[in-house]
């Protein structure tokens, strides 16, 4: 039961502290009631003490007033009584002290004679009320004490027992007094019973409390019509912008009146307005761009075939040639294929932009898409002096994909770390979970910084603003196989460090209707997981007995 009253107090606080984050005008409210409850109480407390004082000072100049003329009067009736006799005494006290009883200044008022301590004679105690003795113990023991060691009148604060029974404030006052025949000594005492004065006390204090809640109520509800009356638009606006950052271009604000709010809201409106025409503008020109890129694309790949047709020709009879027909025939071969390269990409761009590029996904292990990109990157590699290693501490891992797009994005991965490699060792790294698989491909070369790392996926951007790199293809490679890693599903990710190399990172839903939520290795791959550097003089022969030594290291770890 306690276990379900905490979780219930638990969400509750959640509860709130969501809709404090989430709601300005909740916010707005609360802490107006706090502050308002505060400055209530301190105020409240104020006047609260300022009444109590000075009703307790009014009341208690005339208790003393009134205690002073009883006592001695009392006093100078026993000084000068001539009794003889203990019966004589006693009703000289039982006529003279009745006289002190009474409702004095608004308050009622009792008496208590005791004899002072080390004296052997009567007590004489008059009734607390109608129908009963005033205990003494309503007597602070100060106070006996100061007025058995002192002649004057004494005053102290006490507590009494009303009639019902309970505990109320008193006031006592009390003076020593002389009883004939002995000339005994009494200590007498006059006490106020303070209840009617605390009753009105405590009435003021309701009065406040409630005048208070109310006035906090009020408070409360003024404060949420104003915030609501400033926040609704506002909340009002943010609804409006979230359709129109969904798309929604035609969403517009309701404006009223001719307030700050209602200006608010009809230059809200009007940057709307601005806002869809530029993007109308901007999709219409996108549109005619990708319509321009793929007419012509389309239509130079019938001129394009005949020109390499011919280039191949001439290219073939090169060795007839004199060397600087030689040397233009085999330029025209190279600039021709790489222009048909650029019409490639720009043709696949082409479909992706209207959206007709779909996936053709089957099963494969992405261990032997890697060898075959490797298989394929070889020559490559030898001519730049690099060696290319995989690591990973798994042999087999089947994922669904299509593998004419992933084999693209995983070539052209491989392929621009051996052309900016500076011809150190490429390293590529497999890891798995239960989801999802990680390709990153690692070299040690120039690198790049997070800005160019931010950009290396925009279509024809270049690390080099003078493009004097002999390296590199059309521009295109990256951004199509960024499109070819949304098609999966996929993250394509980059880091870069200059002078420390590059590092590409394709994470791979292992099902093709799943959704990545982690990648099974960080960027770049860190010392510790698998390793950071790769081991001297692995070669990709010697793919296989690498597999089996850093799975056994990781069974080891």
């Amino acid at each position: 039961m306690a276990s379900q009253t905490w979780a219930l107090i638990r969400r509750g606080l959640s509860r709130t502290a969501l809709q404090w984050r989430r709601s300005l005008q909740f916010r707005t409210v609360v802490s107006t009631l706090l502050l308002t409850a505060l400055a209530f109480a301190a105020v409240g407390a104020f006047l609260s003490n300022q009444i109590a004082t000075g009703l307790y000072e009014e009341r208690f100049e005339q208790f003393r007033a009134e205690s002073s003329n009883g006592l001695t009067e009392v006093e100078a009736i026993f000084s000068s009584a001539s009794t003889t006799d203990r019966e004589s005494t006693t009703q000289l006290v039982r006529d003279t002290l009745p006289s002190l009883e009474g409702g004095g200044a608004d308050a009622a008022r009792r008496y208590v004679l005791a004899i002072v301590p080390d004296q052997t004679t009567d007590v004489y105690m008059a009734p607390f009320g109608s129908d009963g003795l005033l205990e003494s113990s309503a007597i602070p023991q100060t106070m006996v004490d100061t007025v058995r060691n002192g002649d004057d009148q004494y005053w102290s604060a006490t507590s009494i027992k009303s009639d019902t029974g309970e505990r109320v404030p008193g006031l006592a006052f009390g003076t020593k007094v002389t009883l004939p025949p002995a000339q005994t000594e009494y200590a007498l005492y006059l006490i106020y019973d303070l209840s009617s004065m605390q009753a009105t006390l405590d009435y003021i204090h309701g009065v406040i409390w409630i005048a208070g809640t109310l006035l906090l109520v009020t408070i409360g509800a003024i404060a949420w019509f104003v915030t609501r009356s400033v926040v609704g638009p506002v909340s009002h606006a943010a609804v409006v912008s979230e359709k129109l950052a969904s798309g929604h271009l035609q969403e517009r604000m309701d404006v009223k009146g001719e307030d700050e709010v209602a200006r608010l809201g009809a230059s809200f409106n009007h940057m709307a307005e601005s806002l869809q025409d530029q993007i109308t503008q901007l999709a219409q020109l996108s549109q005619m761009q990708q319509r321009f890129v793929s007419d012509v694309s389309h239509e130079l790949r019938t001129p394009l075939t005949t020109v390499r047709m011919a280039a191949e020709v001439l290219h073939d009879a090169r060795a007839n040639f004199d060397p600087i027909n030689r040397r233009s025939a085999e330029i025209l071969y190279n600039q021709v294929e790489r222009f048909q390269a650029l019409l490639a990409d720009l043709l696949e761009i082409s479909r992706f932009d209207a959206g007709a590029a779909v996936l053709e996904p089957e099963s494969i292990d992405i261990f032997q898409m890697v060898r075959h990109v490797i298989d394929g990157a070889q020559p490559l590699a030898d001519a730049c002096g690099s060696e290319l290693t995989i690591i990973s501490r798994e042999t087999e891992c089947i994922v669904e994909v299509d593998p004419r797009r992933i084999d693209r994005i995983l070539r052209n991965l491989v392929v621009n770390a051996l052309e900016h490699g500076d011809g150190k060792p490429v390293v590529i790294y497999i890891a798995s979970n239960p989801d999802a698989v990680a390709v990153a491909v690692r070299d040690y070369g120039i690198g790049m910084t997070p800005l160019e790392a931010s950009r290396v996926f925009d279509r024809f951007w270049r690390a080099d603003p003078a493009r004097a790199r002999t390296t590199g293809g059309s521009g295109l490679g990256l951004s199509i196989a960024t499109e070819d890693a949304h098609l999966h599903g996929a993250w394509l990710q980059a880091w870069g460090s200059p002078g420390k190399g590059a590092c590409f990172r394709l994470t791979l839903p292992k099902l093709r209707d799943s959704v990545l939520k982690v990648s099974p290795l960080p960027l770049p791959p860190r010392k510790g997981g698998v390793p950071e550097r790769p081991p001297v003089g692995t070669t990709p022969e010697s793919l296989p007995k690498l597999h089996t030594m850093v799975k056994d290291s990781f069974d080891a770890r």
